[in-house]
């Protein structure tokens, strides 16, 4: 009897265990053979994670703001750097002559030229583009600046008569130098370290304005450099140039920052004498902000830990290019692991970081086809995913939607902050002062969804008063033109 009793439960038992497991697999199947229902939990979450309602959006800009004037009153005293650039004077219209340009940011590096006509602007410019050969980017200073001082030499001397400067004058240049450096003046800035591939160790620490110089000295380049800026400073510059209501700039592009017109007495951290003009450019840096407000998800948050820098540059991380496309595949690697979006097996594509580029994203983001088929070939030539259904093309663009969305309302916040720093978002002696934001980089030029959320945000976060009183423009090349542009506001001859 025992025995039965003994062999019934135990039937019992595994019936009940595979009853369970059978439920299991049973679950399982339903949920694979429903992949787009489940994803849409998946969405739905991100969503809500990424939520950017206009409270949320005013603290964010609060925040910023704080972080702005702890910047200015110490070094260190902020997540934000707000450099002091040197730079009190911008351009007017009233500059004439001819003047140059170095642009050095990348694997590439552009000299340019332009000629000034006072209140007609600018009369004439050209450019050349050339490549730095790999072994100079690893190799000594002079070899690099020797490299760079030569090709400015061709530049020079294959420019036409009515270039020729005269006798005793020295050719102008605006340096453009986009990596990190401590800026001591006007036109000297000690290189803190290098990245995008450069790695010449000796130049750490050193002057690059002093080691340029030498380089022409020994090329037979007679030029002086002016001015020292970063390419943010320049589209400042290129944008006040065109119109004198420009206060600030703001690049988004692969990375993003910010530079604005400060009055001297707001910047505790300046000890030497005020400039005559009353004012100073910042260089905010502010793509390092950080704040418990901003809206951060595990994507984030894994792309963050698994960074060349983790914890560091956690604005640019939700807001520029360079990232966006790659949150992108993360979301989307998920959801083909989790939720067999793309079928059965993971494509082994998605497994690679950065694969998908912010450009692809935008594509698919403003594909208009009914059937989305540019969607469909991005996935395929990309990923190698080949004959998605519809409503997987149409999940892949909702979420290039919130990811566009968020970064683009939070860029908007940003602003909002340099407005309430600098007390243009209220009246001043009974009036709204006309605030003109220069704008530059690929992402607010191409990527058209993200550019007209972000001027729609600001205007909701403005008000409908103010919003008739601030505007952006596009201000293309101020990495090369605004350089030009600085060098001839701080020229010796003035």
């Amino acid at each position: 009897m025992g025995k039965k009793v003994t062999v019934g439960a135990a039937v019992i038992g595994g019936a009940a265990v595979c009853a369970a497991a059978a439920f299991i697999v049973r679950c399982r199947m339903q949920q694979n053979s429903n992949p787009v229902s489940k994803s849409g939990d998946i969405v739905k979450e991100l969503e809500e994670h990424c939520a950017t309602p206009v409270s949320k959006l005013k603290q964010i800009a609060d925040a910023m703001t704080v972080e702005m004037h702890a910047g200015l009153a110490s070094e260190g005293g902020s997540k934000l750097k707000m450099l002091i650039t040197y730079v009190d004077n911008l351009p007017t219209r009233d500059e004439q002559g001819v003047y140059y340009a170095l642009d050095l940011g990348g694997t590439n590096f552009r000299v340019l030229r332009v000629q000034l006509a006072g209140k007609s602007g600018i009369e004439y410019k050209e450019f050349a583009e050339v490549s730095i050969p790999p072994q100079l980017m690893v190799g000594t200073p002079e070899a690099l600046f020797d490299y760079i001082a030569a090709e400015l030499n061709k530049f020079i001397s294959s420019e036409s008569e009515k270039f020729r400067h005269p006798s005793g004058r020295q050719r102008e240049l605006g340096f453009t130098f986009s990596f990190p450096v401590l800026q001591l003046s006007i036109d000297s800035g000690t290189l803190i370290r290098w990245t995008k591939g450069f790695s010449i160790q000796d130049m750490v620490g050193r002057d690059v304005v002093a080691e340029l110089t030498k380089a022409m000295d020994r090329q037979g380049v007679d030029m002086r450099v002016s001015a020292l800026v970063n390419d943010t400073v320049g589209t400042l510059a290129g944008g006040k140039y065109d119109n004198k209501d420009v206060a600030v700039a703001v690049i988004l592009g692969t990375g993003s920052n910010a530079a604005y017109v400060e009055r001297a007495q707001a910047i505790p951290k300046w000890h030497g004498p005020h400039p005559k003009s009353g004012e100073m450019v910042i260089n905010m840096e502010w793509g390092n902000f950080k704040s418990s407000h901003l809206p951060l998800t595990e994507y984030d948050n894994s792309l963050d830990a698994e960074s060349l820098n983790p914890g560091e540059q956690i604005f640019e991380k939700m807001i520029s290019g360079m990232y966006l496309g790659e949150l992108l595949r993360r979301v989307l690697y998920r959801m083909a692991n989790e939720v067999a979006l793309f079928g059965d097996t993971v494509p082994p594509k998605l497994k690679t970081h950065f694969i998908l580029r912010t450009p692809e994203m935008s594509a698919m983001h403003h594909d208009t086809s009914p059937d989305l088929n540019v969607v469909g070939e991005k996935l395929k030539d990309i990923l190698e995913i080949s004959n998605t259904s519809l409503s997987t093309r149409k999940t892949v663009v909702e979420i290039c939607n919130i990811l566009a969305t968020r970064g683009a309302r939070l860029a908007a916040a940003g602003i909002l902050g340099i407005l309430k720093k600098t007390g243009r978002d209220s009246f001043r002696d009974g009036e709204l002062p006309n605030t003109v934001i220069a704008m530059d980089g690929g992402l607010y030029e191409h990527y058209s969804e993200y550019r007209n959320c972000l001027e729609n945000t600001l205007n909701e976060l403005v008000g409908e008063k103010l919003a008739k009183h601030v505007k952006l423009i596009l201000s293309n090349d101020g990495s090369g033109i605004g350089a030009a542009l600085l060098a001839a506001c701080h020229s010796q001859y003035i």
